[in-house]
């Protein structure tokens, strides 16, 4: 079940993934340009239609199935991925940016040391 934490890129509230999840979603995120070049060819468009319908349907689709929400971006979904964020702050709440960051970017408190670090 995805948990839903604050989005630094977003800047709201997302269903992040877990790895099993991500598993699931990141096979349909590889080899773009043999998507937007196989979209191209089908539908006889132009690159940027191609861009822009060809790639990363299939893991949007995935993503919308696992969380319910429906993202629109497919290169949104490299970073709705729990693993890459730190744990929440201690003061604001917000998570921090990186497993390895010291400090929040939110709220500049430094992070207090835990069982997680």
């Amino acid at each position: 079940m995805p948990s839903t934490i604050y989005c630094w890129r977003c800047r709201m509230e997302i269903p992040m993934l877990t790895e099993a999840e991500w598993n699931s979603v990141s096979p349909h995120l590889t080899n773009a340009f043999e998507q937007i070049k196989r979209y191209r060819e089908t539908h006889q468009c132009s690159l940027a239609e191609a861009q822009e319908k060809g790639f990363g349907q299939q893991a949007l689709a995935a993503y919308s199935q696992i969380t319910g929400f429906e993202e629109t971006n497919p290169n949104a979904l490299f970073h709705h991925r729990l693993s890459i964020y730190g744990p929440p702050c201690h003061a604001c709440g917000k998570p921090l940016r990186t497993p390895q960051a010291r400090y929040c970017a939110m709220c500049s408190a430094e992070r207090i040391p835990g069982p997680e670090t």
